[in-house]
């Protein structure tokens, strides 16, 4: 078994963002919101599901809400057992598989009419995914050093990166050029240029791809490192584990402090990523080429934020490095409040704006991960149930963020309001920020 700061370790943990970051860049962010809207009928098209009328947009912002939900309820209870029985290794791949066998079901959302499958399998793929990434990110206690935390985040990060926007590239030219592979399908709907077929077998092969990497990460991590040998009632000791852990953070005022912060901000940042395409393909009209073209340079643009801003956090420290991403969050979202749709430029103003968010998106979540890893006690054994906290914490926030965007948007029927609130998340998450005092290794 490989040791922990292992080279050769650390690399295969962070082989899992190349695997599973291809969901959150195709699925959540670049290529299913704009096969939703084309299949449901277009901008502010009205669907109906479970018996009500909904508009397309508010329904998908929903269903997201919802996904998180679930996540944020099941994850503290199955990491706590996880961490009783010492098989974090074991849930990690029950929802990787749950995950990548769902994108790859949405192959079979075709139609208005088979909309229940789209709803069903984005839920379970959300669900696999999120849900595999609190074990993923509980075993960084595993494969690195405290001091190393930064290093390993961000390298898991630009890992993603890589490989999520090579796999893009490869999806988009599938589907603006399906002759090159040999088959040719109708369009989405009247007026629009991209087969479905082309978008459908994008998440087949998003689905293939998750599975296919993630198996050098199982291969390499560590299966009960702390050798726990469970007892069968293992729901019940699990679920006094996870108190055990609930009463530990209660003592640690840096830790609540940083939660508090991570939560307002993460509202603003997840809500970001996972809305911005329909943002500018709604409220601006920007074509779909100009959309993709963005969110290519958020993903590049990320790489580097990502390596930059751990350097800097070496250097100057973590909550400052979060600072100073945090004020650019909220400018972002300030100019993207007043940036006119009808501007010659909106294009190259977007594009822009793509930059600066690129800049910060890797730097925010790398920072954030790594910090929360260097505020659990050196000694704790319990790394699953305290991620899930963190976890629990993120998938809150999104629901409160996505919730209030889709809310917002049904009442105004405008999304610049909801981004200008978004923008009071970031602000408040600085403020706690300010409160945090010093520990050994976050300062």
């Amino acid at each position: 078994m490989l040791q922990k700061g292992d080279k050769k370790l650390i690399n295969a943990w962070a082989f899992y963002d190349w695997a599973n970051s291809v969901y959150p860049l195709v699925i959540t962010t670049a290529v299913f919101p704009l096969y939703f809207g084309g299949v449901t009928g277009g901008e502010n098209a009205q669907v109906f599901f479970l018996g009500t009328q909904w508009t397309n947009t508010v329904l998908y912002t929903y269903v997201l809400s919802f996904s998180f939900l679930i996540v944020a309820f099941l994850s503290p209870i199955l990491s706590s057992i996880a961490d009783y029985m010492g098989n974090k290794k074991r849930f990690l791949q029950f929802f990787l598989y749950l995950g990548s066998l769902s994108v790859m079901s949405l192959y079979f959302f075709e139609s208005k009419e088979t909309l229940w499958v789209g709803i069903l399998f984005s839920i379970l793929a959300s669900i696999g995914f999120w849900g595999s990434i609190v074990f993923y990110n509980a075993f960084l206690l595993e494969v690195a050093y405290p001091q190393d935390h930064d290093r390993v985040s961000a390298k898991g990060f630009m890992f993603g990166y890589f490989g999520s926007v090579f796999l893009l590239l490869f999806i988009l030219t599938m589907i603006m050029h399906p002759e090159w592979y040999g088959f040719i399908d109708h369009p989405l709907q009247e007026g629009e240029t991209a087969p479905g077929i082309a978008f459908r077998l994008g998440f087949v092969i998003v689905g293939i791809w998750w599975m296919a990497f993630a198996q050098y990460t199982l291969y390499h991590l560590p299966l009960n490192v702390h050798h726990r040998k469970p007892e069968k009632d293992y729901i019940f000791k699990g679920y006094r584990e996870l108190r055990t852990v609930l009463k530990q953070l209660k003592s640690l005022d840096a830790l609540k402090i940083f939660l508090i912060s991570f939560f307002l901000f993460s509202a603003g940042v997840q809500t970001i990523i996972v809305l911005a395409g329909k943002f500018g393909d709604e409220e601006l009209h920007l074509p779909t080429s100009n959309l993709i073209i963005t969110i290519l340079l958020v993903q590049l643009v990320a790489i580097v934020g990502a390596y930059v801003f751990s350097r800097i956090s070496t250097r100057f420290g973590n909550i400052l490095t979060l600072k100073i991403t945090l004020i650019i969050w909220a400018i972002v979202c300030l100019a993207a409040y007043l940036l006119p749709g009808e501007h010659p430029n909106v294009n190259l103003y977007f594009y822009t704006l793509g930059g600066f968010l690129g800049l910060v998106l890797g730097a925010t979540q790398t920072i954030a991960r790594s910090t929360y890893a260097k505020l659990i006690p050196e000694d704790t054994i319990d790394t699953a149930t305290y991620f899930s906290f963190f976890d629990v914490t993120e998938k809150l926030a999104i629901v409160l963020g996505t919730a209030t965007f889709g809310l917002l948007v049904s009442l105004t029927g405008s999304m610049r309001i909801s981004v200008l609130v978004l923008m009071i998340f970031f602000v408040a998450g600085f403020i706690v920020l300010n409160f945090m005092k010093k520990t050994k290794y976050v300062s």
